[in-house]
This record gives structure tokens, sequence and C-alpha cells, in this order.
């Protein structure tokens, strides 16, 4: 149910916004769909113009997020000249991404087991293409890594990238982005 104007677009991503850091700061359940509305300055009634629900709010957020990610990504694998600068480029965007987004980590860590099965199976299946361009880019630089290897390993990363959403950090975000990116590297080429 999605606006096509540029209006309507904003409208959206201002609801999307809002629903990520409210369901963050106090857990989906907890919120009302006309307090998302008021977040983001639109009435109760105006949210179902963009969603059916509450929940579909979440799915788009999710959706989103994802779909940002994999773009990312495929353009890293596709514009690198090398495997360094391929992997480099990965973890520059995600830690760009965890850092931006904290609350949208947040809430798919609390949130992702209440969406619905088709939905949730869907978006894992986004997880897992975003998961094998990382493998990918990383099996050339550690060819001693088997395929579940190289997994666990990206899995990891993305752990330690995506922790920046359980903890308040007392460091300005492009000090804390150069520390992420080189413990992922480091721990990615050991």
């Amino acid at each position: 149910m999605t606006s096509i104007t540029p209006r309507g677009l904003a409208r959206r991503e201002r609801l999307l916004n809002a629903a990520a850091e409210l369901v963050a700061q106090r857990g989906f359940h907890a919120v009302g769909i006309g307090e998302i509305g008021a977040a983001a300055g639109v009435t109760g009634s105006a949210i179902y113009r963009h969603f059916d629900s509450k929940q579909d709010i979440l799915v788009a957020l999710f959706d989103s997020v994802l779909d940002e990610l994999l773009e990312g990504a495929r353009d890293a694998v596709r514009d690198a000249d090398d495997p360094d600068s391929r992997l480099r480029t990965l973890v520059e965007r995600h830690v760009a991404f965890a850092l931006r987004d904290r609350s949208i980590i947040a809430v798919y860590d609390q949130e992702a087991h209440n969406l619905p099965d088709d939905d949730r199976h869907r978006l894992r299946r986004k997880q897992r293409v975003y998961v094998d361009l990382w493998v990918g880019a990383l099996e050339p630089l550690r060819p001693d890594l088997s395929r579940p290897a190289l997994t666990a390993a990206v899995h990891a990363a993305f752990g330690l990238l995506n922790s920046v959403a359980d903890h308040s950090v007392r460091m300005p975000d492009p000090v804390l982005a150069t520390l992420l990116g080189d413990m992922a590297l480091a721990a990615l080429e050991m």
C-alpha cells in the first residue's frame, strides 16, 4: 500500500524510522500504531495508506534494510579491483550500516521471531544471499578454510559489527568505525 509520490515515500520513510526507534526502546508489542504515527508526524489513519498493520511496518523495515545491504554488497563485489579491496569495502559498508541503523539491528534481534513465517523465511533467504556474497569475497583470501568455516567467520564478523546495537559507546562514530573495521578485518584475515 505504498504511495508513489515523493511526499508519500518520504512519509513512509519517516514511519519506518519512527517505528525502528520506538520498537528498539520499548519492544514491538509495547508500541501502538498511533504512537508510530505521532512520532513520524502522521495521523494514525494516514499510516494505513502505507501499511496494513503494525506488523507490516516491521516487515517493510527489515526488507528495506536487507535490500540496501544486498545492493551495497553486490556493488562492492562487482566494483572491487582485488579480493582485499572487496572485503575491505564490504566491511566498511556494513560498519556504516551498523552505526547508522543501530536501532534497526536491535529491533531485528528482539522481534524477528514475531514475523509471519512466510516473511521470516523470505528475509532469512535475503540474509543468506548477503552472507554468501561475503563468503565469496573471503574465499580467495582464506583458501585454508572450508565453506562452513568461512560462513562461521562471516557470521562472527557480523556479530562483532552489529554489537554496536547492544551498548552505548563513548567515542565518536568515525573513531568507532575505524576500530570496528580494523577488528573485523583482523578476525576475518587471520
